[in-house]
């Protein structure tokens, strides 16, 4: 599970922000919202509110990046456009089997190099003190090296550093090192990034054709979202109803929706069955539901397997009370160990009398100085925000920030040519 994310020099962000999924556990409110292991206490979900284009789909390029670097995967990272300092910085905190560990590290986007890394473990006891064991340190800049194998010290001024130390080092030599790259790849391989406006429909595909548990509850949870369906299954393409309206089908959907360039067919083969009548779901079902069959592997695998979901704009074409049961789901006791971190700017989910606790709701600034990432836990009773707080309406009246201001009415009368428009601000 995600504990903390850090970023500066990022995409958007030039000042540090820390995104953090700790629970603050002096609020004994909703207690099923907390996965507490080994004295670690970790909320299950999040969701993060901004106007349009002030950082939110950054900060899941950042989880994005995090996962493909610790993954050995294609480096997209970017500085932010608005400075000239090349170095990005990244850093993740993650519980891993009952154990707290901190991976930070520095990219020079210039000489395509990591001059920085530390890893590291946080040892917590039950009364709260932490402390901290440093696995590896590389600063090269400063010179500053420490490893918890003693003979890295002897080889690394001669490493290569275009890439991290666990991909650079024949690994299995070293102790620590072997340790390292089994937690940093197991735990980004938990991690699965859904963008909703174009979110592939391969995993719930290759679900729907194994007749397994996993199948059969991918297809109740579309069925229960109260879609109207008695069914929902994949076919093979001489078994498919209307094959005939089928015959000179060779386009997409008007809207891009789902990712279907290299599986057309298979997404042919999706059924969907409405009083009795099954019909091909790319013909004749909604954008939302096409988009909620696509996540519903997502969901259950993450449910299942305990893995963490990261959804971009979440309640895009979905209805405000599905994306309310979808989040209860992760918040529910019998959640173990899933998480679920979402951007949405539906405000019927900003619900901290029924769904959240003040630390799960934030939310992204922006002005004309930076970029701000800051949760509603922030504001406390002194400043007007309490449990009981109607959370809707201070947003709605801006008190909490992260709100538009537009004025298109300017807009309009430019285009109705209307002369008064000169006056109008007068």
């Amino acid at each position: 599970m995600i504990i903390e994310l850090r970023a500066k020099n990022c995409f958007s962000f030039y000042e540090q922000i820390n995104f953090s999924m700790k629970a603050d556990m002096r609020s004994s409110k909703f207690k099923s919202n907390v996965h507490t292991e080994n004295y670690f206490n970790i909320l299950k979900t999040a969701g993060i509110y901004g106007p349009n284009n002030v950082g939110k789909t950054c900060l899941v390029k950042c989880i994005k990046a995090v996962k493909a670097i610790l993954l050995n995967g294609k480096n997209e990272i970017m500085p932010n456009l608005f400075h000239h300092d090349s170095i990005c910085e990244l850093g993740i905190t993650f519980l891993w089997k009952g154990r707290e560990f901190s991976y930070d590290f520095h990219y020079d986007v210039k000489k395509e190099e990591y001059p920085y890394e530390k890893f590291s473990e946080i040892i917590k006891d039950q009364y709260g003190n932490t402390r901290e064991e440093i696995w590896v340190l590389k600063d090269s800049r400063k010179e500053i090296y420490d490893f918890k194998d003693k003979k890295l010290r002897n080889i690394i001024q001669v490493v290569a550093k275009t890439n991290l130390l666990i991909y650079t080092i024949d690994s299995k030599k070293f102790k620590y090192l072997a340790m390292m790259k089994d937690i940093v790849r197991d735990f980004a391989n938990t991690i699965d990034i859904v963008y909703m406006n174009d979110i592939p429909m391969e995993r719930t595909i290759n679900l729907l054709k194994n007749k397994n548990n996993l199948q059969k509850k991918v297809v109740e949870f579309i069925k229960n979202a109260d879609l109207y369906m008695d069914d929902y299954e994949y076919m093979e393409i001489n078994k498919l109803p209307l094959k005939d309206s089928l015959k000179n089908f060779n386009s997409k959907p008007d809207e891009k929706v789902l990712d279907i360039t290299d599986q057309i067919m298979d997404q042919i083969c999706l059924v969907s069955v409405y009083k009795g009548v099954a019909v091909p779901s790319m013909l004749f079902d909604s954008t939302g539901t096409k988009k909620i069959a696509a996540l519903a592997s997502y969901i259950i695998e993450a449910l299942e397997n305990g893995r963490i979901l990261i959804v971009d704009e979440l309640d895009s074409s979905i209805h405000f009370k599905l994306t309310r049961a979808i989040v209860a789901m992760f918040n529910n006791e019998l959640n173990q160990n899933a998480q679920l971190i979402f951007t949405v700017h539906d405000i019927n989910l900003m619900d901290c009398k029924r769904m959240f606790r003040k630390e799960q709701i934030w939310f992204i600034h922006k002005d004309t100085e930076g970029v701000y990432v800051y949760s509603l836990a922030e504001f406390t009773a002194q400043k007007g925000i309490r449990d009981t707080t109607d959370i809707m309406e201070k947003y709605r009246k801006g008190v909490l920030g992260a709100l538009p201001d537009p004025n298109l009415i300017k807009t309009l009368l430019s285009i109705n040519g209307n002369k008064k428009g000169d006056s109008f601000d007068e």
